[in-house]
């Protein structure tokens, strides 16, 4: 099973990430790399994120602002990355 990352601007549409990630194995992976790396990602133009476990949608949009503007799931990427950590 790959987990991966799809990059959206505040409109839904997909757009190309500043930083190229890989296939991730685990969900803990995927979601420890998007704590990581989400300021980079935001900076390049993708405002929201979808995680999917090959194709299956598993939850998103999640924004990458941290001033408060929250996903779908009423959880902003600094939210979700600590949420992860205590997993």
């Amino acid at each position: 099973m790959a987990w991966t990352w799809r990059f959206e601007k505040s409109d839904g549409t997909e757009t190309e990430p500043a930083l190229q990630p890989e296939e991730f194995t685990t969900q803990g992976d995927a979601e420890s790399w998007i704590g990581e790396f989400w300021k980079e990602l935001l900076a390049g133009g993708a405002e929201q994120v979808t995680l999917f476990e090959d194709s299956a949608k598993i939850y998103g949009p999640m924004s990458l602002r941290a001033d408060g503007a929250e996903g779908a799931d009423g959880a902003g990427a600094e939210d979700r990355a600590d949420t992860a950590d205590q997993a």
